[in-house]
């Protein structure tokens, strides 16, 4: 159990266990509440449809987007490899 007032010292430690050098000096996982946003972000990069996302979430797609959407991190690659397969499939 620990005390409302111990949160930020358990989670930079927890923090620091997990996560490297580089990754510390963002704001990845400041806070417990981000784990809420990498979970929604995760979502909407594993392809949930956003307003499935927005929904299950309890907001508008607007809010999702702004919010949300930002927190994908490190899919960067992942996103270039799928343009670049469907810009592989025009045809000629």
């Amino acid at each position: 159990m620990v005390q409302e007032s111990g949160y930020g010292v358990v989670w930079a430690a927890a923090r620091a266990e997990v996560l490297s050098p580089d990754e510390q000096a963002t704001p990845l996982a400041k806070r417990p509440y981000d784990g809420r946003h990498a979970g929604i972000s995760l979502w909407l990069a594993s392809g949930v449809a956003p307003a499935e996302c927005a929904r299950r979430a309890g907001h508008s797609i607007a809010v999702l987007l702004r919010v949300y959407a930002k927190c994908i991190h490190g899919d960067e690659d992942h996103a270039n490899r799928l343009i670049a397969e469907r810009l592989q499939r025009r045809p000629d």
